[in-house]
C-alpha cells in the first residue's frame, strides 16, 4: 500500500502546468517510426525495458506478448495512414480510430471489446498584459487514450498539453507502474484535471481585474466609464470554452471510479474519486464564472445607461439656462417701432439683470436636485 498512499505524489508534484516543453517529436527515434510517434516504450515490472534504440510499435508489441508487461505509445497529430497500422496491431475499433484522427471530440469514456476509449480536453491559460476585446485566455488541445490490457496509446492533439514530463515522473516509481495501463490512465486524467485547476485560477484574477474595473470608486458623477463591454463578453466566451472541456469529462470520471472495470486495477480505481473530487470543484468554479460574468455584463451596460442619462439631464440642464437669454434677445431682436422699454435709461441693465437672475435661479434648482 505504499504506492498508493505516494500516488498524488507521483502523478501531481504541483499544481503549476509544465510549459514550454521541448518539441513533440523525439529526434532519436527510429526512422522507420511513423513521424506522429513521440515515443515507443516497453515497461514491465513498471521499468522501462531498454532494447538499446528506439522501438517501432510492432517491435514494442512482440516484445510485450513474448515477455510480459505492456507498451506505452504517445503519438502527436498522427494522419489516417500514420495511425491505421497502429490501429490494426493493437486491434482498435473503427469509430475510435476515426475520432482520434479527425479530433475535435467532447470528452468523453467509451469501450470497444477489450479497449477502453477516452477522451480528455487540455485547457493552457494564455498569458497576456491586458485583457482586451481579442484577448485569448485559453487555448484547447486533447488528448485521447486507448487503454487496453497489455497497452495503452496517447493520441495529443494541439499544441500544448505535452506528457513527456508525466511520463518520466512515472518511470521514476515503477510501483506504479508496475499496476499497468490504468496508472497511466489515471495519471493522465489527474493531469489534465489539475491543469483545469491551475487554469481556473489565472481566470478568477482576470475576471477580479474586470470585476474591479467596473466597480472601481475611480468614477465620474458615480458612474464608471472605462470599461468596453467587449472585454467583459470576449472573457465571457473563453469561460465558456473552459466549460465545454470540464463539464462532460466528469460522467467518465465517475464511471472510472465507481463502475467495476477489467481493465482498470482496484486500487488505481478509488483514486479516480479524487480526480473526479477535483472535477466536480473546477465545474463548480467554471459556473461560478459564468453567473458572475453575466451579473458583471448586465451591471456594466446598466452603468453605461446611466452615464448616458446623466449626458442628457446635463445637456437638457444647459438648454434650459441657455433658453432664458435666448428668448429675451429673440424678443428685444424683433424690429418693431413701439416695445416696452426699448427707450428707458436703464432698460438694458435692468432686462440682462432679471435675464442673469433667472439663469442663476433655474442653475440652482438644477443643482440642488442632481442635474448638474
Amino acid at each position: 500500500m505504499s504506492m498508493i498512499r505516494d500516488l498524488r505524489a507521483a502523478v501531481r508534484p504541483s499544481r503549476v502546468p509544465v510549459r514550454g516543453d521541448a518539441g513533440v517529436y523525439d529526434t532519436t527515434r527510429d526512422p522507420s517510426t511513423p513521424s506522429a510517434v513521440v515515443d515507443c516504450a516497453v515497461y514491465r515490472d513498471g521499468v522501462r525495458v531498454d532494447s538499446g534504440r528506439s522501438l517501432t510499435p510492432h517491435e514494442a508489441m512482440r516484445l510485450v506478448r513474448r515477455d510480459g508487461g505492456f507498451v506505452w505509445i504517445g503519438l502527436h497529430e498522427p494522419t489516417e495512414a500514420e495511425f491505421s497500422g497502429i490501429a490494426s496491431e493493437f486491434g482498435l475499433h473503427p469509430l475510435a480510430v476515426e475520432d482520434a484522427v479527425q479530433a475535435h471530440q467532447r470528452p468523453k469514456l467509451e469501450r470497444y471489446d477489450d479497449t477502453l476509449f477516452t477522451v480528455f480536453k487540455t485547457i493552457h491559460y494564455v498569458e497576456h498584459d491586458r485583457l482586451t476585446a481579442n484577448s485569448e485566455v485559453v487555448e484547447t488541445g486533447e488528448v485521447m487514450c486507448f487503454t487496453g490490457r497489455n497497452f495503452f496509446i496517447t493520441v495529443r492533439h494541439g499544441g500544448q498539453g505535452s506528457l513527456r514530463a508525466l511520463r518520466h515522473r512515472l518511470q521514476d516509481d515503477p510501483e506504479l507502474l508496475a499496476k499497468g495501463p490504468s496508472a497511466v490512465l489515471h495519471a493522465i486524467a489527474d493531469h489534465v484535471v489539475d491543469g483545469y485547476l491551475a487554469v481556473a485560477d489565472a481566470v478568477q484574477d482576470d475576471i477580479d481585474e474586470v470585476e474591479t474595473e467596473v466597480f472601481s470608486p475611480g468614477r465620474r458623477g458615480g458612474v464608471s466609464r472605462g470599461v468596453d463591454s467587449a472585454r467583459i463578453y470576449q472573457l465571457k466566451r473563453e469561460v465558456l470554452e473552459f466549460k465545454r472541456a470540464v463539464s462532460p469529462l466528469l460522467r467518465p470520471m465517475q464511471l472510472l471510479s465507481e463502475r467495476p472495470m477489467r481493465l482498470v486495477d482496484p486500487d488505481i480505481q478509488k483514486y479516480f474519486r479524487d480526480v473526479a473530487d477535483h472535477l466536480v470543484r473546477v465545474q463548480e468554479q467554471v459556473l461560478g464564472f459564468d453567473e458572475l460574468l453575466n451579473s458583471i455584463l448586465q451591471a456594466n451596460l446598466a452603468q453605461a445607461s446611466v452615464a448616458q442619462n446623466e449626458d442628457m439631464r446635463k445637456i437638457t440642464s444647459w438648454a434650459a439656462i441657455i433658453a432664458v437669454p435666448t428668448m429675451v434677445c429673440g424678443v428685444y431682436g424683433m424690429n418693431f417701432t413701439y416695445m416696452p422699454e426699448l427707450h428707458a435709461k436703464y432698460g438694458y441693465p435692468v432686462v440682462m439683470s432679471i435675464t442673469v437672475c433667472i439663469c442663476l435661479g433655474i442653475h440652482r434648482t438644477l443643482k440642488r436636485n442632481g442635474w448638474l
